[in-house]
């Protein structure tokens, strides 16, 4: 089945909740940045943040984009995602490699290290939204759980899964986001909270094979779960040859005439999708026309 969000409600509206399956969205981006088992996980546990938490904006045109930034060799970790749940990333170093964890699984939280998180919300007003705070594990899932209660004040909880095939091809990928809103009941929380501590973690429900729907209805049956809606979501890029010249526009004239004077064609290749768009001499005398306007 192809990779889709569930929207769900609980406990009289006083709950709200998203999960996702996505698999192939998440090795669409292994096989396209040939990332490293540890790279895969923490790429992938981001898109499957992003994709939910794009479904969660309301306008047509709405772009949100996670940012990680950390002092472990993975670098950083980039992903943008759009109101549709159609989503893209990259990993700054996508062929790192470090031992496991004590707990002998993939060590996501030593490849980012120490860091930050951005999230930015492009909602077509003048200023986009921006909102950081430090990394708190480097696991994402309770780096974002933390980002919702401090900079969003909305008490939530994030989690966020992915597993490999021994040939490291994504097996499982997907996850939950789970809020609640300013009106819920103390027994409510109460009762939530039990419940999510019994979860061991997202990854050994999705080893199950649970569905979206099914991983809701686990941790909210109990809550008169009610699911609203559903949507498919996708490894998506929107690069253009057009917005490509737009980029190299933007590095200024003193830049585009030298590549002219090396008279050679130059490639550029998308972070997202790896396409490769080549401009030769004369492409660049045109662009170079555009910036000097």
């Amino acid at each position: 089945m192809s990779d889709y969000i569930v929207r769900a409600a609980a406990a009289d509206l006083q709950i709200r909740a998203f999960a996702i399956t996505s698999r192939e969205l998440v090795e669409k981006a292994r096989s396209i940045h040939n990332t490293s088992p540890v790279a895969t996980a923490a790429l992938g546990r981001l898109l499957s943040a992003g994709s939910m938490m794009g479904a969660m904006m309301k306008g047509e045109q709405d772009l949100l984009t996670l940012q990680i930034k950390g002092d472990g060799p993975i670098g950083g970790i980039t992903v943008t995602a759009d109101s549709k749940a159609r989503v893209k990333g990259y990993v700054n170093e996508p062929a790192v490699l470090i031992h496991a964890n004590a707990k002998g699984k993939l060590d996501v939280a030593g490849a980012i290290g120490n860091g930050m998180l951005r999230v930015i919300k492009d909602l077509g007003l003048k200023e986009p939204y921006v909102g950081q705070t430090e990394l708190q594990t480097g696991e994402i899932a309770e780096d974002l759980t933390y980002y919702f209660a401090t900079s969003e004040q909305v008490p939530s909880s994030v989690g966020l899964g992915v597993l490999l095939n021994r040939n490291n091809t994504v097996r499982q990928a997907g996850g939950f986001i789970i809020q609640l809103m300013p009106f819920t009941d103390d027994h409510i929380i109460d009762a939530l909270e039990k419940k999510l501590s019994e979860v061991s973690s997202v990854t050994a429900l999705l080893d199950q094979g649970m569905t979206p729907e099914e991983i809701l209805s686990y941790l909210l049956g109990d809550f008169g779960l009610e699911i609203t809606d559903t949507l498919p979501a996708a490894y998506y890029c929107n690069c253009t040859r057009e917005r490509v010249e737009q980029a190299i526009v933007s590095i200024g004239s003193q830049d585009i005439r030298e590549m002219i004077q090396e008279n050679k064609p130059i490639e550029v290749k998308c972070q997202f999708c790896d396409r490769a768009y080549t401009f030769d001499v004369e492409d660049l005398k045109r662009i170079l026309a555009k910036a000097k306007r």
